[in-house]
């Protein structure tokens, strides 16, 4: 390379480190044989697996710099680490308003113990959002398959695996008569003077007797035999 061109990306270098606003950033993984010294933006963007716009985005939001040599856009090592937080960052499904938060909070610390500090609490708050978010998934799809569930049950023969609807003693039919209408297990428990527990044991022996998964399947069984009133 010509003295020249040394020496301008030596200048970027050094304009860049003054630029610095981090004194410590958590640790995170670096690309492999990344090159020391300002890094031209093709170069980096195939380090990180991004594209130019993608970098340039960064830009936009505060998260990285560039300086430029010539037409050249250039990076230094300080926004290759800066580059490797948001990485991670983003690889957590971290909004890109969290992660300028987060970047913002790094600015203050005084250390690279509490640098680190500061990213596993983040990190840790990404956890919980994560956990909410796949309980409330796993609750819809329970709903989904309950209805899933419902809806092929009206597809059956009208028959019923026991093919006895005698089989059912009278509680157990005024248990299904409540159940069709609609009521709760507790509503059911006072409406039949049982304790809850009664009341539910009575519901499970009544949806095992119709050989279904659940009550809205018991109930569609028993409408389709004309067993009770839809």
């Amino acid at each position: 390379m010509p003295d020249g061109s040394k020496r301008m990306f030596a200048a970027a270098g050094i304009a860049s480190e003054a630029r610095s606003k981090y004194r410590f950033l958590p640790s995170a993984a670096l690309p492999p044989d990344i090159p020391q010294g300002p890094i031209p933006i093709a170069d980096m963007a195939n380090a990180f697996g991004v594209t130019h716009r993608t970098l340039h985005f960064y830009e936009e939001k505060g998260l990285i710099s560039a300086n430029r040599i010539g037409l050249m856009r250039v990076y230094d090592q300080d926004d290759v680490m800066r580059m490797a937080v948001i990485t991670v960052c983003r690889e957590t499904g971290m909004p890109i308003a969290v992660i300028q938060e987060l970047m913002d909070v790094l600015r203050s610390a005084v250390s690279q113990e509490e640098a680190e500090s500061i990213f596993r609490e983040a990190l840790s708050q990404r956890k919980r959002e994560l956990t909410a978010e796949m309980s409330t998934l796993h609750r819809q799809l329970q709903q989904v398959s309950d209805l899933l569930d419902y809806d092929s049950s009206l597809d059956l023969p009208p028959i019923n695996d026991n093919r006895d609807p005698a089989s059912l003693t009278d509680q157990e039919r005024q248990c299904l008569e409540l159940m069709a209408e609609g009521y709760s297990t507790q509503r059911i428990a006072r409406a039949l003077d049982l304790r809850h527990e009664e009341a539910r044991a009575l519901e499970a022996d009544i949806i095992m007797k119709f050989h279904a998964n659940n009550r809205f399947q018991a109930i569609a069984k028993a409408v389709l035999l004309g067993i009770v009133q839809a």
